[in-house]
This record gives structure tokens, C-alpha cells and sequence, in this order.
């Protein structure tokens, strides 16, 4: 059965508010994929659902764990590495296994249907905001695959 093996915990970035990193690492049983892990010192934007006014609005706060699994295995060198439709497929079954209703899960899975695509395999794991004001990290290590 699917489920977190880990708590989420994560610092908000202190500049860019949509921006959030993982403190700790996240821990996922999947069906799919046997063991996840999501890095300590992994960014993410959540469930990406802030980019979007009324969808923020509605869905905004509603699946944070599952966001950042998802936006995990996005990442061009995730372990391991999945295609977009396993990737989509999972954060629905993470959804599924902490009970979220129709009413969260079907919108947010749709929507990364649609709108994921050209985010995926976007970014490397090691990924950092690049503007040492945004946030803090160093700028050194920020890694983008594509242009």
C-alpha cells in the first residue's frame, strides 16, 4: 500500500514565496515505483497551483507532500527516472494514499496533464534559485537542462 514514510518538512524561501525547500527528506512507499526519497535541500514550488490565481484559490493548499514527489520526479535525474505519464500517474496514487477527495485530486492531476509538460525534465535534482538575493543558496550549482 502506498504511503509517506516521512514528514514533510520544509523552510520557505525568504524572498519568493512560492519557492519552499525540503529541510528534511521526503519519504514515499509507491505501488509503482518501490521506495522515492526527495533530498534534503530540494526546491520546489509545491503543488505549482500559486502560478494560477483562482486555482490557487481553490486548490492552493491542498497537496503539499504530493507536490513536491511530483515536482521530484520531474527532475531529469530523478532516482528514478520516470517518464511524464509515470510521474503524473504517481502523484495522483500519492494523492489517493493520504485520501483526497475527487474534488482535489482529479483537478491537480488534470491540471499537470495540461500544464506540466513543459516543466518536465526542465530541471536537475541540484536545482537553485540562481539569484543569490531570491533566496540565499549558492548560485553556483544551479542547473538548468534546458535553455
Amino acid at each position: 500500500m502506498s504511503k509517506f514514510l516521512s514528514e514533510l518538512k520544509i523552510k520557505c524561501c525568504e524572498t519568493n514565496e512560492n519557492l519552499w525547500q525540503l529541510e528534511a527528506p521526503l519519504v514515499y512507499e509507491s505501488d509503482m515505483l518501490d521506495l522515492v526519497t526527495v533530498p534534503a535541500g530540494f526546491w520546489t514550488d509545491l503543488a505549482s497551483t500559486r502560478h494560477i490565481p483562482l486555482v490557487s484559490f481553490i486548490w492552493g493548499s491542498t497537496a503539499h507532500r504530493e507536490g513536491v514527489l511530483h515536482d521530484y520526479l520531474y527532475r531529469i535525474n530523478s532516482v528514478p527516472v520516470v517518464s511524464f505519464a509515470m510521474a503524473n500517474s504517481v502523484f495522483i496514487e500519492a494523492m489517493e494514499s493520504r485520501d483526497k477527495s475527487v474534488w482535489v485530486k482529479y483537478p491537480l492531476f488534470w491540471g499537470v496533464w495540461i500544464g506540466g509538460y513543459f516543466s518536465y525534465h526542465e530541471r536537475k535534482v541540484n536545482w537553485q534559485p540562481s539569484d543569490k538575493t531570491m533566496c540565499g543558496p549558492d548560485p553556483g550549482s544551479s542547473e538548468l537542462v534546458k535553455p
